[in-house]
């Protein structure tokens, strides 16, 4: 029997999106026209990081349901346990281009994911063509998809869309972002404006800085695939239930010293992995008492090793590094 997962988590770039069946009647999108300009470039730093993950089981299965259901995934865990990376796993095992990142703050807003307008530009520049008697600058010039809205475009394959953090987002983020996950959907008013004014078709940046631009028609960008949506979560708040239940959960546990030593021997040279038991036995005892993350035990593993080798005291410069956190008792 043919597996059904779609993403299998084995780091092998493959085109297995194509067999994704159709979506559900209600998560059918049909924007338009394509979008068809090719995709940007991969930053070698992020593939090196998206091979490195490694998905257990459950993490799979939920992936999966999310590109089944054309869901978001809201991933919650502790800073450190590959949240972010996840996405980039996704995203370049299934070929659907460097991963589009929408940081979170207190201060975003919908609409900073949606779009930028840069009316003062817009408006100098007018003002300078009609003292000049020269026409109007187009106003696309002055508009930049944001990465929301890029992700939205009508592309036949869905973009993966990177939310991260959205728990220090302000309490009202999480259900403003409930009308266009379940449109997929949304319209600019200065450009509907525009088509009024017979110019309907209008050419713009998007946020990922794509080397064609594109068309935006009549004010309205509509998806044609839903994009992967990774909403990430270090648990500092709750969410209201009517966001949460257009959500598929995701929680990422800490790895355990199997899973850590899996890491290690993936990501460090093996003379430095074969030297992790003792750190890793260390960095297991400190990490439930703080948040302790992954890269603290490799920061460690990379410095101590080097540290050994020009004659410098592994273990002190290894209590130095962890100094910081309380010792477990014994």
């Amino acid at each position: 029997m043919t597996d059904w997962r779609i993403f299998r988590g084995d780091n092998t770039p493959h085109d297995g999106i194509t067999q994704l069946p159709p979506p559900q009647s209600w998560r059918a999108f049909d924007g338009g026209p394509p979008i068809t300009s090719a995709l940007p470039e991969w930053s070698p730093v992020d593939i090196k990081r998206a091979s490195f993950y490694q998905a257990d089981p459950e993490i799979l299965d939920l992936v999966n349901a999310a590109l089944y259901l054309r869901r978001p995934l809201l991933v919650t865990g502790k800073p450190g346990v590959g949240k972010s990376t996840l996405a980039l796993a996704v995203a370049h095992e299934l070929s659907l281009g460097p991963v589009l990142r929408w940081p979170i703050t207190s201060r975003t807003t919908l609409k900073d994911g949606l779009y930028a307008y840069d009316a003062i530009r817009r408006l100098h520049d007018v003002s300078t063509a009609r003292e000049q008697h020269e026409a109007e600058t187009d106003i696309g010039r002055y508009i930049t998809l944001g990465p929301l809205g890029t992700a939205l475009l009508p592309r036949e394959r869905p973009r993966v869309l990177l939310i991260d953090e959205i728990d220090k987002s302000d309490i009202d983020l999480p259900n403003d972002l409930l009308h266009v996950f379940e449109e997929g959907e949304f319209t600019i008013p200065e450009l509907e404006r525009a088509a009024r004014g017979e110019q309907a078709e209008v050419s713009m940046s998007t946020a990922d800085r794509s080397p064609d631009g594109i068309v935006v028609h009549d004010g309205r960008v509509r998806c044609r695939a839903f994009p992967f949506v990774v909403l990430t979560s270090n648990q500092e708040r709750e969410f209201p239930p009517a966001f949460l239940r257009r959500c598929v959960p995701l929680q990422i546990l800490p790895p355990n010293r199997d899973e850590l030593m899996g890491i290690v021997e993936a990501r460090l040279a093996p003379e430095i992995s074969d030297e992790a038991d003792a750190l890793v036995t260390e960095f297991l005892r400190r990490r439930d008492a703080s948040d302790l993350a992954t890269d603290h035990l490799l920061n460690a593993l990379y410095l101590t090793f080097h540290a050994a080798r020009g004659g410098g005291d592994r273990e002190q410069l290894a209590q130095r590094l962890l100094g910081h956190l309380p010792p477990s008792a014994t």
